[in-house]
């Protein structure tokens, strides 16, 4: 895998120029496809050590990718296994992940994180209509270009992979501090748990941490299964309490509780985004004299 992983390899007939991601299972490269110097996005994906579920996960996966093909989704445009690699061939992306706007320094604005949530929201519908559940929503995973006012989600099922890669290790795989209570105990992902996932990643960008912190995995679990989440405007003063309100609904612990689908999701993030701008809009009452 390492061998592999550097400019100037050539992965299944793509030619490797930079690395433009790293994740702790995967690396992503700009890439140029030696045919037509098409540039892609490859993500490379390492098998090694896997049985044959780990491949047939990953293969299950990107055919379910390819089929998505929606605005507001990083396009797959071709995959497949070569050796002890697996490969995503994508659109290339401008922009950055949100990962970038989880610290307290850098928080973005309420209704433009409302905008964003939108976006995530029209693309989950989507994808949940097509019966893929993505599994994996953070902030890692939320692409966005200011300049050109695009958010993408990206790596949709790609947990999935992750799961077969390592289930007989028997850890909790995935991302724990964004997972419903239900699927970290063991459930199957549903669109419920990705409106979890959801609300945790709108958490993380309002309040610069997550719902539920904890130094052992152990007692993150618990927490995430026992605790309610903290309230927003307790951490957030200035978080409108409409998007307070959707924010601990996605994270309620029953997933019934959760936004019934996801065109619910999208009416109500923009009802509040409504509310929001009508505040941003009132004049400031003068002081009394």
């Amino acid at each position: 895998m390492q061998a592999v992983l550097r400019a100037g390899s050539v992965v299944a007939g793509y030619r490797l120029l930079r690395i433009i991601g790293q994740g702790t299972q995967s690396t992503v490269f700009l890439a140029e496809r030696e045919a037509d110097a098409q540039a892609v996005a490859l993500k490379l994906i390492s098998l090694a050590g896997t049985d044959e579920s780990a491949r047939l996960a990953f293969l299950n996966y990107a055919a379910a990718a390819r089929r998505l093909v929606h605005p507001g989704i990083v396009a797959v445009l071709a995959a497949g296994v070569e050796g002890a690699l697996g490969w995503l061939a994508m659109e290339p992306v401008p922009g950055a992940s949100l990962d970038r706007y989880t610290r307290p320094s850098r928080l973005l604005p309420a209704l433009l994180v409302l905008r964003v949530a939108e976006a995530v929201a029209l693309a989950l519908a989507y994808a949940h209509r097509q019966g893929v559940v993505h599994r994996d929503i953070k902030p890692a995973n939320v692409l966005a270009h200011w300049p050109s006012d695009t958010v993408k989600l990206a790596d949709f099922g790609l947990a999935r992979v992750a799961d077969a890669a390592q289930t007989a290790t028997g850890l909790v795989l995935g991302s724990p501090g964004y997972m419903a209570p239900e699927q970290l105990a063991g459930g199957v992902p549903t669109p419920a748990s990705d409106f979890y996932a959801l609300g945790a990643t709108l958490f993380q960008l309002l309040a610069g941490r997550l719902p539920h912190e904890a130094q052992a995995l152990g007692e993150l679990l618990r927490r995430v299964a026992s605790e309610p989440a903290p309230d927003l405007r307790t951490l957030q003063p200035g978080v409108p309490a409409p998007l307070a309100a959707l924010v601990a609904r996605l994270l309620a612990k029953n997933p019934s509780e959760r936004p019934a689908d996801g065109d619910a999701l999208v009416q109500a993030l923009r009802a509040a985004q409504a509310d929001c701008g009508a505040k941003s809009r009132r004049p400031r009452h003068r002081a009394r004299e």
